[in-house]
């Protein structure tokens, strides 16, 4: 029997716990009701499998007793109790939880320290706004509530049934052989303009790998790390590292200041560039921040407008880039590509500058300490040039061979 994991606070949500409990045991699951109320008043209720107390002593600190009298604390504690109970669990088939913004924030992290591919589903309240901060780099499917967690109605019943029956869905119709693939995976990270470098470089490697490509728009380059650090990469060709000028001046796309942290952990071969280095990413063009507005902009599509980074931006992203490659003691290759970093960088293009990519490529070089391992490439090619990826290609199996 496949298990599927409900979880919620039982205090406030116990009957909607329990109608997806029982609709999921229906289908054909072993379910385990796991509560994590944080109500002091809350008695434990016999027919919960796990009780909070049980969830709370996984906590690695356990805040003192004083400290739980603060709500806010007392979720973010069985928030991070949760999610060390369900890593110690081995036969987590699937899970699935509901609740409002309390529930919804103590809930996700646990589903986020399961693997990709286990079935996670959260009904929320807050799915149909912005979802990033509980998603993350994972696979969880959020579904909007509709009417609030707060009691079985017409609505909610209906909500919470295709609920049900999706993780039920997910779990018994798994195919076993789904991830199955006798070659070494590969992870690579693309971005539009930089889409026939990543294109040419998976088509020469295909037949040796599985080349997973990851779109760099901030969760995109957290989810190619989170995987490396899962031990499912033999590796990573990192075409497009776009998502730290975002970081560092203000974009939407932003990476988080981990990035590269899974290589230096790891020690995973690591093949990188300087992909799409040449902008800043905003929403439609009446979201720029005013202080951009007089910037060189470049409408990508009506919901993406590119702006261009400065020659002293270039400077501070080269430098931030070359410091973090610098804790990666694997085999390290990073490749320049003189002639351009973007499509639209070249010229006659409208982000070609020369003197910014100038003073990227003179960070990269003043920063980055080259060892027998790590090594950094100027090349007199743009970065979509056939050529250039071949010539990733060569650096990668090299890394390889060398790991």
């Amino acid at each position: 029997m496949k298990t599927v994991y409900v979880v919620g606070t039982c205090d406030t949500k116990g009957s909607e716990l329990r109608y997806l409990r029982d609709l999921i045991r229906d289908a054909g699951c072993d379910v385990v009701l796991v509560d994590v109320s944080v109500s002091e008043f809350h008695s434990e209720a016999a027919d919960v499998d796990v009780q909070p107390s049980e969830v709370a002593r996984f906590h690695p600190n356990p805040p003192k007793a004083e400290e739980l009298k603060d709500r806010g604390k007392a979720v973010a504690a069985m928030s991070q109790a949760l999610e060390e109970f369900i890593r110690s669990r081995e036969e987590v088939d699937g899970i699935i939880g509901a609740g409002g913004t309390g529930g919804t924030a103590l809930i996700a992290p646990a589903m986020r320290a399961l693997p990709i591919g286990t079935p996670k589903v959260l009904v929320s309240t807050v799915a149909s706004g912005n979802v990033a901060p509980y998603v993350g780099p994972t696979d969880i499917s959020m579904m909007y509530s509709v009417t609030d967690v707060s009691g079985l109605n017409r609505i909610s019943r209906v909500v919470l049934a295709n609920a049900a029956h999706s993780i039920a869905g997910m779990v018994l119709n798994k195919p076993a052989g789904a991830a199955a693939d006798e070659r070494p995976a590969v992870g690579l990270t693309m971005f539009g303009v930089t889409t026939p470098c990543v294109q040419a470089v998976t088509r020469a490697l295909e037949a040796e790998f599985d080349c997973l490509v990851f779109h760099a728009t901030g969760t995109g380059g957290q989810s190619f790390e989170k995987l490396a650090d899962s031990g499912l990469l033999v590796g990573g060709i990192d075409v497009s590292t776009t998502e730290v000028c975002d970081y560092l001046v203000g974009g939407v796309f932003p990476c988080t200041a981990d990035r590269f942290g899974a290589f230096a952990r790891t020690k995973w071969p690591y093949v990188g560039s300087c992909g799409a280095l040449d902008m800043v990413n905003f929403g439609a063009m009446d979201t720029v921040p005013t202080p951009f507005r007089s910037r060189r902009l470049h409408v990508h599509n009506p919901q993406v407008t590119l702006m261009r980074t400065t020659p002293e931006e270039c400077n501070r992203i080269g430098e931030w880039i070359g410091e973090r490659l610098n804790l990666c003691e694997g085999p390290v290759r990073f490749l320049i590509p003189e002639l351009g970093v973007s499509a639209i960088d070249a010229p006659g293009q409208p982000f070609h500058d020369p003197e910014a990519d100038a003073a990227l490529f003179a960070a990269l070089e003043r920063t980055i300490r080259r060892t027998g391992k790590r090594q950094l490439t100027r090349v007199p090619l743009h970065i979509n040039h056939p050529q250039f990826a071949e010539l990733l290609v060569t650096n990668f199996k090299e890394a390889l061979r060398e790991y």
